[in-house]
């Protein structure tokens, strides 16, 4: 058995290296080829891999390491600040989605326990897929990112009640099993309170314990245990291993080691959680697949419309921000994990039949198959259903917009109060310069503003709220957010309304810069280079070059747009597409070997169109170069530019 196991093991790592490093070469993510692997290995394929107790436990603890290292970004203040997203938005999500389904089922001619199961397995969306591609694309506290998370605790609290109420439905006296339910939730909440208490007394003094012995392994072997006997606590009182680590997790984010407890987890977490994902793609019959795939893809789509659309209009009534609900909804279109453990215990229980069984397994794990994508396109797929520009905005519950603010003038109209924001405001305070703020984050915005802040709740994107704070007698507006893309839907609209009104965009590298400037920013300042060029202004302090020398060469930098540090070798890892899917700048050098097609012609007679940057001739290099140079053999030219124009100026200048 051991040997089995060891066997199947092995094969799934081998198998995961070979699709893993396919798929990043086609740009998908890691998920969708563990998810193939599984797949293709299953039992129901090639059957190299069987979904054994093992594999399924390793798997399950997968899903316990991602969910402890989303509570560490959930603190428990944080939580309590978002109770009215994750019990109201999460409550209605779930029971508008069982609701439909079950009574489609019932039309469609099933019975009402199998109604009841299908309806529960399909509102349930996927934690492990969501949360790990918010986390991975940077958006789990973006407005939509925290939405979904907030929909996904209750879920995961939903799911445990679904799982209780099977047995119910399968007795033939269920008034007596329903009795039953009281003394399980009631120990439940017994482990949940008793969690609560000791992550927040006696586990930070442990821990302080541990990092005072200096012993990496004793730190990474408390996380684990801490990690673990929350989840065991939590699957032994009837609950979900999962939700034992969320709360582990949660109680440790307030404390100095957050950052080193993600860290130590994240090795467990990655081999863990692609096993889980491998096991996922193990059930996915291709055989029932293709005999029903018309009806598959259909109740797919159907499936993945329905739950968009309703938890869309779910999140704008209740935040009444449509784009980050379309963004939330199209996060959460498809079906869950724990909807695989829901009908497996309906199966054994004799509540569905083995083919609708299949079949809605199919579905959910089609919709699973989605997602990444999905994730990927929901700001492009949001803009397209809704253009924000053209909509009313209505503030967050206490923090409402001013009824009238003509009075305010001459003032910095500050959008975005993250890390940025709120520095730029420090030194705005002391020289008096009035200015007023506005953010997307209804916890930030109740923080800052209990503090005194003039801070006001809602989306710098649209028009009409900038018209209303005060943007034709602003002085400057400041765009901070984090997306260029939404830097440039506020820079059109404020070209063609505020065309005189000074914008100052903070964008974190270079790569849309002249796309930001032809949108209508009078300045852009890209976070990276300007990191660069206040390190290089120490190290030359350092080196004692005189400060005027220093000021004066990076001022020109400056001037110039920061020409100097467009471009850099990017390494293996990013040479095609930066991360927005546009191609990168890159440097590039090119040796010309004795014989090749450049050597002996200039510049001019080559028409190469990246640019060359400098030539290494020997030991000598020539940064003044104009196109009647001439190149010579084992010169090295290093190329500036686009990819693709690099990959071309490479093949003229060796094979013409």
């Amino acid at each position: 058995m051991e040997q089995g196991f060891f066997h199947q093991f092995l094969t799934i790592i081998a198998a995961a290296v070979v699709v893993i490093s396919l798929f990043r070469r086609i740009g998908l993510p890691p998920i969708l080829a563990y998810l193939c692997v599984g797949s293709l290995l299953g039992p129901y394929a090639l059957g190299l891999v069987s979904n054994d107790n093992s594999i399924a436990l390793l798997s399950e603890l997968g899903v316990v390491f991602l969910l402890f290292m989303l509570g560490l970004e959930f603190s428990l203040p944080r939580m309590i600040a978002m109770r009215r997203t994750v019990f109201g938005l999460g409550s209605i999500q779930v029971l508008a989605t069982s609701a439909l389904i079950m009574g489609l089922a019932m039309l469609a001619g099933l019975p009402f326990a199998a109604s009841l199961v299908v309806a529960g397995a399909l509102a349930l969306s996927s934690t492990a897929i969501v949360t790990r591609e918010l986390i991975r694309r940077s958006e789990i506290n973006a407005p939509h990112g925290r939405l979904s998370v907030a929909i996904l605790i209750f879920q995961d609290l939903a799911a445990v009640f679904f799982l209780i109420l099977v047995p119910t439905l399968a007795s033939d006296h269920a008034s007596i099993n329903l009795h039953s339910l009281i003394p399980t939730l009631l120990q439940g909440g017994a482990i949940l309170v008793a969690l609560l208490l000791f992550g927040r007394t006696l586990l930070p003094r442990l821990l302080n314990e541990v990092a005072r012995s200096r012993s990496d392994e004793l730190f990474v072997l408390t996380t684990l245990v801490a990690a673990l006997t929350a989840a065991w606590l939590t699957h032994a009182a009837g609950l979900s291993m999962a939700l034992g680590g969320f709360l582990a997790g949660m109680m440790l984010g307030e404390s100095r080691y957050r950052h080193q407890l993600e860290a130590d987890i994240r090795p467990f977490r990655d081999v863990l959680l692609g096993l889980f994902f491998v096991s996922v793609g193990m059930q996915l019959n291709l055989a029932a697949l293709v005999h029903n795939g018309h009806w598959v893809l259909l109740l797919t789509l159907g499936l993945m419309l329905l739950k968009a659309s309703l938890i869309a209009l779910a999140a704008w009534l209740l935040q009444r921000d449509m784009s980050n609900a379309l963004r939330a909804g199209i996060c959460l279109a498809q079906g869950g994990e724990f909807g695989f453990a829901l009908l497996t215990l309906a199966s054994s229980h004799q509540l569905i039949s083995s083919e609708l069984n299949a079949q809605v397994v199919a579905i959910i794990i089609l919709s699973m198959l989605c997602t990444p994508l999905l994730i990927r396109f929901s700001a492009t797929l949001s803009r397209r259903i809704h253009r924000p520009a053209k909509d009313a905005t209505v503030p967050a519950r206490n923090a409402p917009l001013p009824e009238d603010l003509e009075e305010l003038s001459d003032h910095v109209i500050l959008c975005g109060y993250g890390r940025v924001g709120q520095v730029i405001t420090r030194f705005l305070q002391p020289l008096q310069i009035p200015y007023i703020t506005i953010d997307s984050d209804p916890v930030r915005v109740q923080e800052a503003a209990a503090a005194g802040e003039r801070i006001y709740y809602g989306d710098a994107r649209r028009t009409d709220l900038l018209k209303t704070l005060g943007s034709s007698r602003a002085r400057l507006l400041i765009l901070t957010f984090p997306s260029d893309s939404d830097a440039l839907i506020a820079l059109h609209g404020l070209k063609h309304h505020f065309p005189d009104l000074p914008v100052l965009v903070r964008t974190q590298d270079d790569s849309r810069l002249q796309e930001l400037q032809d949108a209508g920013a009078t300045e852009v300042i890209p976070e990276a280079l300007e990191g660069s060029l206040m390190l290089v202004s120490h190290v030359l302090t350092l080196l004692d070059i005189p400060r005027d020398a220093i000021e004066s060469r990076i001022n020109r930098v400056r001037e110039e747009r920061y020409r100097l540090l467009h471009g850099y070798y990017h390494g293996g890892q990013s040479r095609k597409l930066d991360h927005r899917g546009a191609q990168a700048e890159v440097l590039h050098p090119v040796v010309l070997s004795p014989g090749c097609h450049g050597a002996g012609h200039s510049l001019r007679e080559l028409h190469i169109k990246a640019e060359v940057e400098s030539i290494r001739r020997g030991d000598e290099l020539l940064s003044a170069v104009d196109i009647d140079t001439q190149l010579q053999d084992n010169d090295i030219v290093i190329l500036r530019g686009s990819v693709s124009a690099v990959e071309q100026a490479e093949a003229t200048l060796l094979a013409g």
